[in-house]
């Protein structure tokens, strides 16, 4: 068990580093100091605040009074908060004195951030109080805690017994001067672990508050013909808040927090609150990881084992500056890895291995090059999407590629949702879709371009068409089609999963529906469309085709 609180022993005592200093690979902690030391302590009230006061104090047996003025005018006779925390080897030695005849007092230290605290040591000048309070805030200041009682009857006092919260050991009048208030946080240090929560919880403070709730006369000032001295003030030599930085072992070294306001006369070896974190951890008490060093959860350091739990740097493929921890991708991996990188350079992807929409890698720059994903070409009106791997565009219906910025021949209207098919026998304005050839479509001397006749034979490398040749209209009877007209292939159109075609209808050859009637220019569907370009039965546009409608 001691060998697991080796370090923070050290820390605790303030004694020489028995083992290698740094932070290195291994759990470190910055020194300990006096937290009062620097810093604003208050009270209450203090002697001479507002004219000279004369004050007495008492030999522990005679009882011989030694008086002297209490004047802030004069600097060796004024005895301000201050007093209780500048060096306690000075000589002569300095403290603070309350105004005469109060009978409470309330001392305040403000902390501007968390800090550990071991122990504090009040060393009074007049008698200690028959009875004072001890109290914590870790909120600064928004709520309290007592951490103990004084008295020198506790059940008396405060209506508990001694040992419960409550000592007697620290409230005796004797010795008159001198003597000593000690308060231990680490009761149970050999059970604690330094940097767990139930640590924290006890070690942890930002305000510290004592109550001085009773003086007491000098013993000597109870004997037969003595009880009319007047009772000494309050007095207080030095008050020693032990305690450090706290930085959960990723730290060795502090510097001045934000919100630190340092006392009129500046002081030597202040306990500063912000830590100069290691480990790749960051914040005032290096409580989380680093930037780029979340893929794995956030610890304080072992002082068990003495490991560090440094933060692991997130695998971004140098395309991030920042990533989060994610606890379910944590789990996911079987708790190896659990970083989301915060992705730059068009990047996107848990680790950034993948290039954003509208961009593809780049097959000639390495992966953790910058400028690795490159914009596609692809028009952003004319384009479904670009494949990152390469860089080809997918175009929308009736665009053309390869970058999907213009109509297909025989579509018009490039916009939102691609180009809709020209209404014409030849080809027609690509802004307008008014047609550019002749209307009559009784005449064949229609134009084609050859990515308009969209036929297996004029293209046979999509699929092969197997057709049957019926000869005679008569054997369309025997089938089951609700017409069998003859039509004249205005033009055929690729929609991907399907085929358009626009016929004008020159015969009804045979109908098996007498109340309706067609005629004119329709749009066909045929029945078999086995591949992108490729209808069956092959229409060839121009020229005269046979075809029927299936029964809807």
């Amino acid at each position: 068990m001691m060998e697991r609180w080796t370090v923070f022993f050290m820390l605790v005592c303030g004694g020489p580093q028995l083992v290698r200093s740094g932070c290195e690979n291994r759990v470190c902690n910055p020194r300990m100091g006096n937290l009062a030391v620097g810093r604003h302590l208050r009270a209450n009230t203090h002697c001479g605040s507002t004219s000279a006061e004369h004050f007495c104090n008492y030999d522990e047996g005679s009882c011989v009074p030694r008086c002297g003025v209490c004047d802030p005018a004069v600097t060796e006779q004024t005895h301000p908060p201050s007093a209780m925390t500048d060096s306690p080897f000075r000589r002569p030695p300095t403290w603070w004195q309350s105004a005469q005849g109060v009978a409470t007092e309330i001392l305040q230290l403000d902390l501007e951030v968390e800090f550990y605290f071991t122990h504090l040591i009040i060393i009074f000048r007049s008698p200690r109080p028959a009875a004072m309070s001890l109290e914590r805030s870790q909120d600064f200041g928004k709520t309290w805690s007592t951490l103990r009682l004084y008295a020198q009857n506790c059940s008396g006092q405060f209506g508990i017994e001694d040992g419960h919260g409550c000592t007697e050991k620290y409230s005796s009048a004797r010795p008159c001067s001198g003597g000593e208030v000690i308060y231990r946080a680490l009761l149970s240090w050999e059970k604690l672990e330094p940097y767990g929560i139930e640590a924290r919880a006890q070690l942890g403070l930002t305000n510290l508050r004592v109550r001085l709730l009773q003086p007491q006369k000098c013993p000597c000032q109870l004997k037969e013909g003595s009880a009319n001295l007047p009772t000494a003030p309050y007095g207080i030599y030095d008050l020693i808040l032990k305690g450090a930085c706290l930085c959960h072992g990723h730290s060795d070294q502090c510097v001045p927090a934000n919100g630190y306001q340092p006392t009129r006369h500046r002081a030597h070896h202040v306990v500063h609150g912000k830590c100069v974190c290691r480990h790749h951890t960051r914040g005032d008490h290096c409580e989380r990881c680093d930037h780029l060093y979340n893929d794995r959860p956030w610890k304080p350091a072992n002082s068990l084992t003495g490991d560090a739990h440094q933060c692991a740097k997130c695998k971004c493929n140098e395309h991030a500056e920042s990533c989060h921890f994610d606890v379910s991708v944590w789990l996911r991996s079987g708790q190896r890895s659990g970083g989301v990188c915060h992705c730059i350079h068009n990047t996107e992807g848990q680790h950034c291995q993948q290039c954003q929409k509208g961009f593809y890698r780049h097959p000639h720059r390495p992966l953790t090059a910058a400028d690795s994903c490159t914009p596609c070409t692809c028009h952003p009106l004319g384009s479904v999407n670009c494949d990152s791997s390469n860089g080809d565009c997918t175009c929308k219906p009736g665009v053309a590629s390869p970058h999907c910025d213009q109509c297909m021949p025989g579509y018009w209207g490039f916009g939102d949702y691609g180009c809709r098919p020209c209404h014409c026998a030849g080809d027609c304005d690509p802004y307008t879709g008014d047609c550019m050839t002749g209307s009559d479509v009784d005449q064949n001397n229609t134009l084609f371009r050859v990515e308009e006749l969209f036929s297996a034979l004029t293209v046979p490398e999509k699929c092969v068409c197997k057709q049957q040749s019926l000869g005679n209209s008569k054997l369309f009877c025997s089938r089951k089609y609700t017409y069998a007209v003859k039509v004249r292939v205005l033009a055929a159109h690729d929609k991907g999963s399907h085929a358009e075609v626009d016929v004008k209808v020159l015969k009804v050859l045979w109908s098996s529906s007498p109340l309706r009637t067609i005629g004119g220019i329709l749009t066909l569907y045929p029945e078999s469309w086995t591949s992108r370009g490729c209808t069956c039965p092959v229409l060839y546009p121009g020229e005269n085709n046979k075809t029927h409608s299936v029964t809807g």
